[in-house]
């Protein structure tokens, strides 16, 4: 009664934060002049990856790296099958060049340039230090390049302090109901699975990835609901670079990981999943219903194969 309590408190609050979240996105765009998009893969995808950057920290320090490994393989798995999935099935997501020809082909580029150390089980923290240095130079880029969505130069036109503040303050609001709604729930879930003596690798997985993903789905959905698809897209995308290039290495640098060949499993998943989204964006523009219910479907065969397995 306690769980399915506290899994209520956390939907009504994963709800609240999606919609303040929202809102706040789209006036903070207007106040600083920046596209919606460039939020979505900054500000927001780090927010919302708060809760995968405490979990690679807490299981780097209690000597279970195994644990980071798999949130972080599961939570990118998730972000694109389920929560892109399911975004496009509520509202067809577009996708602009820039985000074709920079951010998209980036995400797979640094899941494929991964795939080599995953199959040697070499995760030390030299790899820890080139990925942090990889997503310092994409940030540099991101915020640099102008083509026509995304810095303006000229911040100061129309937008008052106040807007700003407001804005800013909204956003913050927005993802910490989101991040302690996620928390509420995903501490429930893994008490049930532990008392279920389902393994760490599947928790990892599937539990832990989804709870830290909840924050990115509930965003996502608000965003998809109010016609909002840069925020979408940024989100998602924005979370499994965020994830890759930043909560892998916070818990490697702690402790270097050894990978399995399940984990290679894994990677060559969210690979997948990567580009077949990016199929779907290259051909026709959009990720719409067909493209969703094919990376939904492929998600849940996927959990169901890390169940039944």
């Amino acid at each position: 009664m306690t769980a399915f309590l506290l899994i209520s408190l956390g939907v009504v609050l994963l709800y609240s934060g999606g919609e303040v979240l929202v809102a706040a996105v789209t006036r903070m765009a207007n106040a600083f002049h920046v596209s919606p998009l460039v939020i979505g893969l900054t500000v927001v995808a780090f927010g919302t990856s708060s809760p995968e950057v405490a979990v690679a920290i807490g299981a780097g320090l209690a000597n279970r790296p195994e644990i980071a490994l798999g949130n972080v393989l599961g939570s990118n798995i998730a972000n694109i099958g389920l929560i892109l999935g399911v975004s496009a099935l509520v509202a067809a997501v577009d996708a602009h060049a820039g985000f074709l020809r920079r951010d998209l082909p980036f995400l797979a580029a640094i899941s494929l340039l991964l795939l080599p150390a995953v199959w040697l089980a070499d995760f030390s923290q030299l790899l820890g230090v080139a990925l942090v240095l990889l997503l310092v130079g994409y940030l540099w880029v991101l915020l640099r390049q102008r083509d026509g969505s995304e810095l303006d130069e000229k911040v100061d036109d129309g937008a008052l302090p106040a807007d700003r503040l407001v804005s800013s303050v909204g956003v913050v609001v927005g993802i910490g109901l989101l991040v302690f709604g996620a928390d509420v729930l995903v501490d429930a879930a893994v008490e049930l699975a532990r008392r279920l003596s389902v393994s760490e690798r599947i928790i990892g997985l599937t539990l832990v990835a989804f709870g830290t993903s909840l924050p990115e789905l509930a965003g996502c959905l608000a965003a998809a609901r109010h016609n909002q698809g840069d925020i979408v897209i940024g989100n998602v995308v924005g979370s499994n670079i965020f994830n890759t290039l930043l909560v892998l290495p916070a818990a490697i640098l702690i402790r270097p990981v050894a990978a399995t060949a399940a984990n290679f499993i894994d990677m060559s998943v969210s690979l997948g999943f990567t580009l077949v989204a990016f199929a779907f964006f290259y051909r026709r523009g959009q990720l719409g219903a067909a493209g969703g219910s094919l990376l939904l479907a492929s998600y849940l065969v996927y959990v169901g194969f890390l169940f039944l397995s």
